[in-house]
């Protein structure tokens, strides 16, 4: 009974350091959380600008004509995921992996068919043990990451639809819906659909120089590069949302844990005590 009751203690020692833990990495998730929305809601004004001026030469320019614009037939894929470096953030990273994985398998019969771009060591990992090549990866990012952080992945990314070596190019992300809700999303980059190019209502009319297609062919690859990165944004709060809830619940389970563990202790102790009594009354009417 002792020894029982020996083990009993201990794990509510352990269950009560684990639940410290897991508290502490709550509170420091919804702290980057707010971090992280708020960089997401700085960056947004310059996408919308350059969403804007670019709006305004695809509308006052209707012969203004550019390869990141144009669909053509598809022969090859780029796929760029953005997963995170480290777990303990409940399904963020399985839910949008299994979702490319299963539209790379429905889509492609052969791996010459589609490339790889990977932000994050849970997604490259993902993808090596699985035999799937990676043209290039990013991993180690801050928890508040900056354009130069993902610069060289994202113009590669960019480049090579420029170049022609694929056709399309798509973005997987985890969309912030809220603290508690992070929906794995895929989104066409490139070529760029008509609502990346297009804005309800009217526009200001830009004066151009040299001309507008030298000013398109600059701003349209910066534009597609400030896609990723507002979804990398994007996808850093979805982390810490998801990562501060995993965090919550695992204290939450660990706070019941320790209520049933406690109450095992209290009942194998009130069964000792009540057998030590029992063998001193057992005793006295023996000697009795």
């Amino acid at each position: 009974m002792a020894k029982g009751m020996r083990e009993l203690k201990a794990k509510i020692k352990s269950t009560q350091n684990t639940m410290q833990i897991t508290k502490a990495m709550e509170m420091v998730a919804a702290s980057r959380l707010r971090r992280a929305q708020e960089a997401a809601t700085a960056a947004r004004p310059y996408a919308d600008k350059l969403k804007e001026v670019v709006a305004s030469i695809a509308a006052g320019s209707k012969d203004v004509k550019h390869p990141m614009l144009q669909k053509r037939p598809i022969k090859r894929t780029g796929y760029l995921v953005i997963t995170s470096d480290r777990g303990l953030a409940g399904g963020y990273n399985a839910n949008l992996l299994r979702n490319v994985l299963t539209a790379i398998r429905n889509r492609h019969s052969s791996p010459d068919e589609y490339v790889l771009f990977v932000i994050g060591r849970k997604g490259r990992d993902f993808f090596r043990r699985r035999n799937m090549a990676i043209a290039k990866e990013v991993t180690g990012l801050p928890d508040s990451p900056t354009f130069a952080d993902i610069k060289a992945i994202a113009q590669e990314a960019v480049k090579g639809f420029e170049e022609e070596l694929y056709d399309e190019l798509y973005i997987w992300y985890n969309q912030f819906i809220n603290p508690i809700t992070q929906r794995p999303v895929e989104r066409q980059l490139l070529p760029l659909v008509s609502e990346d190019v297009n804005m309800a209502g009217p526009t200001t009319a830009y004066q151009y120089e040299p001309s507008a297609e030298e000013v398109l062919n600059t701003l349209l690859p910066k534009y597609a590069e400030t896609l990723i990165y507002s979804a990398l944004l994007d996808a850093k709060a979805s982390e810490f949302g998801a990562r501060m809830t995993a965090m919550g619940n695992a204290t939450k389970n660990a706070q019941k844990m320790i209520q049933v563990l406690t109450l095992n202790y209290n009942r194998a102790r009130q069964a000792a005590i009540t057998q030590e009594i029992s063998e001193i009354v057992g005793g006295a009417n023996a000697l009795s």
